[in-house]
């Protein structure tokens, strides 16, 4: 099995649909839409990769070695992650192109996939490769693309510009001081737009291990003293104000569920307290963590902070790779989730809240039409999100728009997501979605569901105000 000598060559239609009379109708849908600015309002780049402007250090630093996405398929393919440099230090010449051809030679692995398109836009579009990788073309591809990075035309900053981005949305520990992005900010040769999101799930977690020096860590961030349960509160009500202060618009949650029960101010107090001490139970803990997601809610009722839900997966599932690696080495996987019952405390209190925005997603598709679109086709702080991760594909985009818009249309939809950490891969990724929603629409206008014009019109709204409005940017 080879794809030695075989052309990489993208198609100008891919993934629009096959029936040429629809396809038709999607070109010019897409057409409207291909060349809009990226806004990209969840992601996980780092910004003092734009900060710094440092040139990429090499093609397997950039394309694989920081790319879970990448890295999953070759370690289920025998390939271990230290094999892949994954969690060591800056790599070497030798150790990058010896990753890079463990890449090429498994190519085969990733048909069928949207990491296989995602990377094949890349190669093509950015860095003009026009063979496919295999064993027999690594060191030829390698040799141009590390030849493209050492010009100042692929330094992270001008590749922001050519990817036509406006907004990049990072996500933050509340304890971190945002001083790359006060710098960015202030850099008068810096023209673009990066903003941190409040991430505090280590801190409502009492449950995990080091929680009390997180909460203690947390209240010098603050300057507040989290001995007592009020001050936690406001610790971290406080970095919330200093996020938005430095751009934030959002505040993102991810937990293994999202139940919202309430606790009594003083049970509240007493768990944690015993939290602190190491002295609550593992019920204890996880009724702490819902009570504070639904006071994540009322701060966020309070300080316009959109609270963006990424629920249902079991993290670290491998516990040799976690503690080897670290987390987020590709073995986090999706777990059944439940929001109807889960969100009623939340939404009873602050669904019809003015201004607040709740944007839950999700990795079980079995709830976007059983409780996802009904939520959102009541509560007007309620948007879906898209889907997100593991869901981030074609035909999952396809039939999540089967799900939902029956019962919500599209101006209940989040507007695309990219969370990626890697960077190369946004406008790949923003691509398939243009194209999977214009394919979509195309068959509502063959089915005389809607005319050309309100599909155009609907295309543009999804990837230009439909994420502004959400996320209030």
């Amino acid at each position: 099995m080879t794809n030695a000598g075989r052309p990489l060559r993208l198609h100008p239609d891919r993934l629009l649909p096959p029936d040429p009379d629809v396809r038709s109708i999607a070109r010019q849908i897409y057409d409207a839409v291909r060349d809009q600015p990226i806004i990209s309002p969840h992601g996980h780049v780092e910004p003092h990769l734009l900060l710094d402007n440092e040139p990429f250090p090499d093609p397997a630093s950039l394309f694989i070695t920081p790319d879970h996405y990448v890295t999953r398929l070759l370690h289920a393919s025998g390939i271990g992650l230290d094999e892949l440099g994954v969690g060591g230090g800056p790599l070497s010449e030798a150790q990058s192109r010896t990753v890079w051809r463990h890449l090429c030679s498994q190519w085969q692995v990733y048909r069928g996939t949207p990491v296989r398109w995602w990377l094949e836009s890349e190669l093509a579009d950015i860095f003009g490769v026009d063979v496919m990788p295999s064993a027999e073309s690594a060191e030829t591809i390698y040799d141009q693309i590390a030849e493209r990075l050492a010009t100042d035309a692929y330094r992270p900053r001008a590749l922001y510009e050519r990817f036509g981005i406006t907004v990049l949305a990072t996500t933050n520990d509340p304890a971190d001081d945002l001083s790359t992005h006060a710098a960015l900010a202030a850099d008068p040769t810096w023209q673009g737009r990066v903003i941190p999101t409040f991430r505090p799930d280590r801190y409502l977690e009492p449950a995990t291990a080091g929680w009390p020096d997180s909460v203690a860590d947390l209240g010098k961030a603050a300057d507040v003293d989290t001995g007592e349960f009020a001050g936690y509160v406001q610790a971290l009500e406080l970095r919330r104000r200093y996020f938005i202060e430095h751009g934030a618009v959002s505040a993102d949650h991810s937990h293994e569920d999202v139940r919202t029960d309430p606790l009594e101010p003083s049970e509240a107090a007493r768990i944690y307290r015993a939290a602190l001490t190491g002295d609550a139970s593992e019920a204890e803990a996880t009724a702490l963590r819902r009570h504070m997601l639904l006071e994540m809610a009322r701060m966020s009722c309070d300080d316009g902070l959109v609270m963006t839900l990424h629920p249902g997966v079991r993290r670290g599932h491998h516990g040799p790779t976690t503690r080897h690696f670290g987390p987020d080495m590709g073995n986090d996987l999706p777990i059944r989730v439940e929001f109807t019952d889960a969100l009623r405390p939340l939404l009873e209190r602050y669904g019809t809240h003015p201004g607040f925005h709740l944007v839950p997603f999700t990795l079980d598709e079995s709830v976007l039409s059983r409780e996802l679109a009904p939520l959102a086709g009541f509560y007007p702080a309620v948007y879906i999100g898209v889907p997100w991760w593991f869901l981030d594909a074609p035909h999952a985009i396809r039939r999540f728009r089967a799900a939902v818009t029956e019962t919500v249309g599209f101006s209940r939809t989040s507007g695309f997501v990219d969370d990626t950490r890697a960077f190369c891969s946004i406008p790949a990724r923003h691509d398939l979605s243009r194209r999977i929603d214009a394919g979509w629409l195309a068959h509502l206008v063959a089915e005389h569901q809607l005319t050309e014009d309100e599909a155009r019109e609907t295309a543009e709204e999804l990837v230009t105000e439909q994420p502004k409005k959400v996320f209030k940017l």
